[in-house]
Protein backbone atom coordinates (compact mmCIF):
# COMPACT_ATOMS: atom_id res chain seq x y z
CA UNK A 1 0.00 0.00 0.00
CA UNK A 2 2.88 2.37 0.68
CA UNK A 3 4.07 2.15 -2.92
CA UNK A 4 0.63 3.14 -4.16
CA UNK A 5 0.55 6.02 -1.69
CA UNK A 6 3.99 7.22 -2.77
CA UNK A 7 2.96 6.98 -6.43
CA UNK A 8 -0.20 8.99 -5.73
CA UNK A 9 1.88 11.59 -3.88
CA UNK A 10 4.22 11.90 -6.86
CA UNK A 11 1.23 12.04 -9.20
CA UNK A 12 -0.37 14.84 -7.21
CA UNK A 13 2.86 16.80 -7.32
CA UNK A 14 3.15 16.20 -11.07
CA UNK A 15 -0.44 17.34 -11.67
CA UNK A 16 0.24 20.61 -9.83
CA UNK A 17 3.37 21.34 -11.84
CA UNK A 18 1.67 20.37 -15.11
CA UNK A 19 -1.45 22.38 -14.33
CA UNK A 20 0.33 25.63 -13.58
CA UNK A 21 3.04 25.44 -16.24
CA UNK A 22 1.07 24.11 -19.22
CA UNK A 23 -2.26 25.75 -18.34
CA UNK A 24 -1.22 28.84 -16.34
CA UNK A 25 -3.93 30.73 -14.44
CA UNK A 26 -5.12 34.03 -15.83
CA UNK A 27 -5.81 35.81 -12.56
CA UNK A 28 -2.46 35.28 -10.79
CA UNK A 29 1.14 34.83 -11.95
CA UNK A 30 2.31 31.27 -12.53
CA UNK A 31 5.05 31.50 -9.89
CA UNK A 32 2.49 32.46 -7.24
CA UNK A 33 0.28 29.49 -8.12
CA UNK A 34 3.28 27.14 -7.99
CA UNK A 35 4.46 28.69 -4.72
CA UNK A 36 1.06 28.03 -3.15
CA UNK A 37 0.55 24.47 -4.41
CA UNK A 38 3.95 22.76 -4.68
CA UNK A 39 5.79 23.51 -1.37
CA UNK A 40 3.09 21.95 0.85
CA UNK A 41 3.56 18.70 -1.07
CA UNK A 42 7.30 18.87 -0.50
CA UNK A 43 7.07 19.36 3.28
CA UNK A 44 6.43 15.65 4.05
CA UNK A 45 9.82 14.87 2.50
CA UNK A 46 11.28 15.76 5.91
CA UNK A 47 9.42 12.74 7.31
CA UNK A 48 10.38 10.41 4.47
CA UNK A 49 12.61 8.08 6.52
CA UNK A 50 9.32 7.15 8.21
CA UNK A 51 7.19 6.52 5.11
CA UNK A 52 3.99 5.95 7.09
CA UNK A 53 4.32 9.33 8.80
CA UNK A 54 5.11 11.10 5.51
CA UNK A 55 2.06 9.55 3.85
CA UNK A 56 -0.09 10.59 6.80
CA UNK A 57 0.96 14.20 6.30
CA UNK A 58 0.36 13.97 2.57
CA UNK A 59 -3.07 12.48 3.26
CA UNK A 60 -3.96 15.42 5.46
CA UNK A 61 -2.72 17.85 2.80
CA UNK A 62 -4.63 15.92 0.13
CA UNK A 63 -7.89 17.14 1.62
CA UNK A 64 -6.97 20.67 0.50
CA UNK A 65 -6.15 19.45 -3.01
CA UNK A 66 -9.41 17.50 -3.13
CA UNK A 67 -11.34 20.67 -2.30
CA UNK A 68 -9.33 22.56 -4.91
CA UNK A 69 -10.10 19.92 -7.54
CA UNK A 70 -13.82 19.96 -6.76
CA UNK A 71 -14.00 23.76 -6.93
CA UNK A 72 -12.07 23.85 -10.21
CA UNK A 73 -14.18 21.07 -11.71
CA UNK A 74 -17.28 23.01 -10.76
CA UNK A 75 -16.20 26.44 -11.99
CA UNK A 76 -13.59 25.95 -14.70
CA UNK A 77 -14.28 24.76 -18.22
CA UNK A 78 -10.93 24.75 -20.03
CA UNK A 79 -8.89 22.64 -17.66
CA UNK A 80 -11.68 20.66 -16.04
CA UNK A 81 -10.02 17.36 -16.93
CA UNK A 82 -7.03 18.30 -14.75
CA UNK A 83 -9.41 18.91 -11.86
CA UNK A 84 -10.88 15.43 -12.29
CA UNK A 85 -7.37 13.95 -12.37
CA UNK A 86 -6.56 15.83 -9.16
CA UNK A 87 -9.73 14.52 -7.52
CA UNK A 88 -8.98 10.95 -8.59
CA UNK A 89 -5.40 11.08 -7.30
CA UNK A 90 -6.44 12.54 -3.95
CA UNK A 91 -9.13 9.90 -3.53
CA UNK A 92 -6.57 7.20 -4.37
CA UNK A 93 -4.16 8.66 -1.83
CA UNK A 94 -6.73 8.96 0.95
CA UNK A 95 -8.14 5.51 0.15
CA UNK A 96 -4.66 4.00 0.25
CA UNK A 97 -4.06 5.51 3.67
CA UNK A 98 -7.39 4.21 4.93
CA UNK A 99 -6.72 0.74 3.57
CA UNK A 100 -3.28 0.72 5.18
CA UNK A 101 -4.69 1.61 8.58
CA UNK A 102 -7.50 -0.88 8.28
CA UNK A 103 -5.17 -3.66 7.15
CA UNK A 104 -2.83 -3.14 10.10
CA UNK A 105 -5.50 -3.77 12.74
Amino acid sequence: MQKTGLAAWAGLLLVQVLWYTVYPPVSIPTWVALALTVPPLLLPLFSLPNVTRALLWVGILALFYFCHGVSEAWSSTGDRWLAFVEIAITLLLIGTLGAGVRRRR
